[in-house]
C-alpha cells in the first residue's frame, strides 16, 4: 500500500532549509502532496529556478521518496497566496536590480555576467539596460538580431546566446551619439521598456540600473516586484561610501538587498602569481558589518572584463581564469533570491508565522 500523504509530510519535516533555519514543511514550503500508483508528485513554493540551495534540498525530497518506495515527481508554484505579485510582469519570476552608488565601478559588466550565467545555468533569462544614459549592456552581451515587433507593437527584445536584451542602445542610430534626454523622457523610456515589452516567460530579468540614487532607481522599485537588489563596489573608500547610499535607499523602500558585490578586489599579477590590492580592500566586508548584507562575491582586476578584447561576455569564455569565480557570483545571488522568496513564503502560509495555528492560512491547512 502507498504511504499516505500525511505521513510522507511529517517525513519531510527532516528536511531543513539551511538557509532559513527551520524545515521545510513548518516553512510552509510544501504546497501539496499527491501519492497515486505512479509516485509521489511534491509540490513545491520554490521561484528560485538553478538556486543551489534549492536543487540541495529537492535531492533531499527525492531521497526521502525514494527511501518510502515510490518516484518522486517534483513541482514548483508560487503565487499570490504566497505574496508574489502577479500582477505586473505576470511572466517573469524574480526582477534582479544590479545597482551602485558611482560609475566606473563596473556595474554592467556583473549584471551582464549575473543574466549570461544564469542562462547558461538553464534559466530564462532577460535583461534590461536601464542606464539610459550610458547603455553598454549591448558590448557585453551583442545582439544576434535587432528588435522586432509585435503585430500590437510590442517590442520583441534581441537575444544574445539565449539572453532576451532591451538596451537605449538598440533604438539610437549612431553607436556614437549621446542619449540627451531630461527626467521625463528617461521616465517614459522605462515605462515602455518596462509596459510595451514582450519578454514572455522568464525566471530572471536582470535590470542594469544606471550609477546612484536617481529617477530610474526610484520608478522601479515603484513600478515592480523587485526581488532583489546587488550592490556593486569597489574596495575604495569613496566607491563604498557611495554604494552605501545606494543601499540605504533599497532598504529603505522595502527592496530586498541580496548583497554586495566587491569587484576589482585585487590584481592577480600573471607572470608572479602575487596578488596586489592596488584599490585598497575590506570595503565590502565593512558594509557588511554595519549593514548585515552577505558579500557575496569579491572578482578581481582582470583583463579578461575588457569588452573590447572579448566577443561576449567573460563569464562564456572557456579559458578565462575568473570564470569559476564568476559562476560562483552567480550561485550566490541565486542562492540569496531563494532564500529571500522563501522566508517571504514562510511569512505568508508558514505555520510558525503566527502564534494561533488556526489563523493558518488554507494553503497550509489543507496539506
Amino acid at each position: 500500500m502507498p504511504l499516505p500523504e500525511s505521513e510522507l509530510e511529517d517525513r519531510l519535516r527532516a528536511v531543513e532549509d539551511p538557509m532559513n533555519d527551520d524545515d521545510i514543511v513548518s516553512l510552509g514550503l510544501v504546497n501539496d502532496i499527491d501519492i497515486d500508483h505512479e509516485g509521489a508528485t511534491v509540490s513545491l513554493a520554490f521561484n528560485a529556478p538553478y538556486a543551489p540551495t534549492e536543487l540541495e534540498i529537492g535531492n533531499d525530497i527525492r531521497d526521502i521518496v525514494e527511501d518510502a518506495g515510490m518516484e518522486p515527481d517534483l513541482r514548483a508554484d508560487i503565487g499570490e497566496e504566497h505574496g508574489f505579485d502577479q500582477e505586473v510582469f505576470p511572466g517573469v519570476r524574480n526582477v534582479v536590480a544590479v545597482a551602485s552608488g558611482k560609475g566606473g565601478v563596473g556595474k554592467t559588466t556583473v549584471a551582464a555576467n549575473l543574466a549570461a550565467g544564469l542562462n547558461d545555468r538553464g534559466a530564462r533569462v532577460g535583461i534590461l539596460d536601464a542606464d539610459v544614459h550610458g547603455p553598454n549592456v549591448p558590448r557585453l552581451l551583442p545582439s544576434e538580431n535587432e528588435p522586432g515587433v509585435m503585430p500590437d507593437g510590442d517590442i520583441v527584445p534581441p537575444r544574445s546566446e539565449g539572453v532576451a536584451v532591451m538596451s537605449t542602445d538598440h533604438l539610437m542610430p549612431d553607436g556614437d551619439q549621446p542619449a540627451v534626454m531630461r527626467g521625463p523622457m528617461v521616465n517614459n523610456v522605462m515605462m515602455k521598456f518596462v509596459e510595451e515589452v514582450e519578454w514572455g516567460r522568464l525566471d530572471y530579468l536582470v535590470v542594469d540600473l544606471p550609477p546612484g540614487t536617481g529617477d530610474a532607481s526610484l520608478n522601479l522599485l515603484q513600478t515592480l516586484p523587485v526581488a532583489g537588489v546587488v550592490i556593486v563596489t569597489t574596495p575604495q573608500e569613496m566607491a563604498v561610501a557611495d554604494a552605501r547610499k545606494g543601499l540605504k535607499l533599497f532598504a529603505d523602500h522595502d527592496a530586498p538587498v541580496l548583497g554586495v558585490v566587491e569587484n576589482m578586489s585585487a590584481f592577480r599579477c600573471p607572470s608572479c602569481d602575487d596578488t596586489h590590492e592596488v584599490f585598497g580592500a575590506g570595503g565590502g566586508d565593512e558594509i557588511r558589518e554595519d549593514y548585515d548584507v552577505p558579500v557575496l562575491s569579491e572578482l578581481p582586476v582582470h583583463p579578461d572584463f575588457d569588452s573590447g578584447s572579448t566577443e561576449g561576455p567573460t563569464i562564456r569564455d572557456e579559458d578565462s581564469p575568473v570564470k569559476e569565480e564568476l559562476f560562483d557570483m552567480v550561485d550566490a545571488v541565486a542562492d540569496r533570491i531563494g532564500e529571500v522568496n522563501r522566508r517571504q513564503v514562510a511569512e505568508h502560509v508558514g505555520v510558525d508565522a503566527t502564534d494561533d495555528r488556526d489563523e493558518v492560512p488554507a494553503a497550509v491547512e489543507s496539506d
